[in-house]
């Protein structure tokens, strides 16, 4: 039984996955898309009236969206496959037993010394 002075912990459920995050895959496939421009425009053989530098600029900022696109679709199956796999779980709040020592000193800071808090 818990004493009248200490409230009942609170029980709550809760989920536990683990979730991909968006911007590595974003950064990732943009990247991706910027190799691909660079083995269309200087892989191949150019023509007269395009220099390599000219198809690269063409071509980087279609396949960089692209590939940020794909990266962000990846993730966000990733992410439909974690909620398949998550666990619930169930947690309780339990109040500190044992008072900080730190919080004792009013919330005023005694310049690392040891000594009692400045009024």
């Amino acid at each position: 039984m818990s004493s009248p002075e200490t409230p009942a912990p609170e029980r709550r459920e809760v989920t536990v996955r683990r979730a991909p995050k968006y911007v590595p895959f974003l950064i990732l496939g943009g990247l991706l898309g910027f190799a691909l421009a660079a083995v269309i425009a200087y892989g191949f053989p150019g023509t007269a009236s395009y220099d390599a530098g000219t198809v690269f600029g063409f071509f980087l900022v279609p396949c960089a969206a692209g590939g940020a696109i794909l990266g962000a679709v990846i993730a966000l199956l990733l992410d439909r496959l974690s909620l398949r796999r998550a666990q619930h779980a169930v947690v309780e709040a339990v109040p500190d037993s044992v008072p900080d020592p730190e919080s004792e000193n009013d919330g005023r800071f005694d310049g690392g010394t040891g000594s009692q808090p400045r009024p």
